[in-house]
């Protein structure tokens, strides 16, 4: 089976390669979700925006998601307060309901399957991490429901209730963004950005000139700053989507990050799990045993995998793309909550561009410390994939690739960037194909 997403029948428009001598108030680097909504809301304010595309847009990650849009990432809260306390904790959670509230304004006009449902937090094994939580929420005064469910294929020890979450079909959305965006946006797809200098981007047949840059390319490519190459690691989740299983009433996410999520796109269950570090083995067969075991009736429709950039403490990246770069912008870690946090960092992003305060922007602050103990396993990995002595290798840092049999990629342990059979560069932060696959 092809490893097409649920969403790939949907035709998003189509848009020119750049060429030639280009200007623009803010050029933004990758057209993927969060790319087109930091465009879509500084275009509103007057300023002159260029997206420039390496594929398709759309293409990428944000076609690969389940698409659910909520402000319950996990057990996130728990660790926020110990790390940061309750006030950011507190903005973390008013940032992300913001954005749930900024899609459901945006989706009256849009007919994108927007639809407003509960979103639960379950656990097979662990109550305690679950009443954790609950205190935590407490703490920054917000309510949630510790609740038993019944309607997933396994026995649970209960699961975090938080009412009015949505789903919605993201292609769609942005088909409607797109189609809204005045002539103060030029979208460029084809435009594979290789080098940055100063404030002027250069592809193949193009020289992009801006006074801002927005780097929205899912890994950041620039190693130079913000040592994202050491802050992200990236991760890799199977999705299966079944006809004749049940319609579920909610979303469901399991607590455990190997666990599995759940939800309802019309007639089918859209099945999420399995994650595991990019460059380690592809585990989608487990994923189908699963199903198949969980619901026999049902027929395999869509089979497919995401990718996900994971941050060194649970928390995305979005302002300044370091401290030495005053008009260089970055939006990533969006640590598998990409479609709600991509909202949260057009708007913060928006902000920054124009000068303006936004009472959200501290908390995803890229500049904040890396003192986690991530930090430490992300630089063990990449020192002993550096020193493999296997080829080919990849030419983002140099680390030894790892032959994935199912996807038939070549991947990267070290940070992510995959590879087709014949060198085709699939994900970055690569920027270049390989040479001698």
């Amino acid at each position: 089976m092809e490893n097409l997403s649920v969403w790939a029948d949907v035709e998003m428009p189509e848009f020119p390669a750049a060429r030639g001598s280009i200007k623009a108030d803010v050029l933004i680097v990758g057209g993927g979700i969060a790319g087109l909504l930091t465009a879509y809301e500084l275009q509103k304010s007057g300023v002159s925006c260029v997206v420039a595309e390496r594929r398709r847009i759309c293409s990428g990650i944000t076609g690969k998601t389940t698409a659910k849009i909520t402000f319950q990432h996990g057990l996130i809260y728990r660790r926020i307060l110990s790390d940061y306390g309750a006030e950011k904790a507190k903005m973390y959670l008013d940032a992300n309901r913001n954005a749930l509230k900024r899609y459901a304004e945006l989706s009256r006009k849009i007919d994108c399957g927007f639809r407003k449902t509960d979103s639960f937090i379950y656990s097979r094994t662990n109550r305690a991490a679950l009443e954790s939580e609950m205190t935590a929420l407490a703490k920054i005064g917000f309510t949630a429901e510790l609740c038993k469910v019944d309607e997933l294929p396994f026995q649970t020890v209960g699961a975090i209730k938080f009412k009015g979450q949505a789903v919605f079909e993201p292609l769609r959305f942005l088909r409607g963004i797109v189609d809204e965006m005045s002539d103060n946006v030029r979208i460029f797809e084809h435009t594979h950005i290789i080098e940055l200098s100063g404030r002027t981007a250069l592809s193949k047949r193009a020289k992009i000139t801006a006074d801002k840059i927005v780097i929205a390319t899912h890994f950041p490519f620039i190693n130079t700053h913000g040592s994202y190459f050491l802050k992200l690691y990236q991760s890799r989740s199977e999705v299966i989507a079944l006809k004749n299983a049940p319609v579920l009433n909610g979303i469901y996410m399991d607590e455990n990050t190997r666990g599995y999520s759940f939800r309802n796109l019309g007639e089918l269950l859209i099945i999420g799990g399995e994650a595991h570090k990019t460059g380690e083995p592809c585990r989608r067969r487990e994923l189908e045993n699963f199903a198949g075991l969980a619901y026999p009736d049902a027929e395999v429709q869509y089979l497919w995998s995401a990718q996900d950039c994971m941050s060194l403490d649970g928390l995305p990246y979005i302002g300044n793309y370091s401290l030495l770069t005053p008009n260089m912008y970055v939006a990533t870690g969006f640590n598998k909550w990409g479609m709600t946090t991509a909202m949260t960092a057009a708007e913060i992003l928006r902000d920054k561009i124009l000068g303006k305060p936004n009472p959200y922007a501290e908390v995803f602050n890229p500049s904040r410390s890396m003192m986690k103990k991530q930090l430490a396993v992300n630089g063990l990995s990449a020192a002993k994939n550096l020193f493999t002595p296997t080829v080919p290798r990849c030419p983002h840092l140099g680390c030894a690739l790892k032959w994935n049999s199912t996807e038939r990629s070549w991947d990267c342990p070290c940070h992510g960037s995959r590879f087709a059979r014949d060198g085709k560069l699939l994900d970055n932060p690569a920027n270049v194909d390989l040479d001698k696959p």
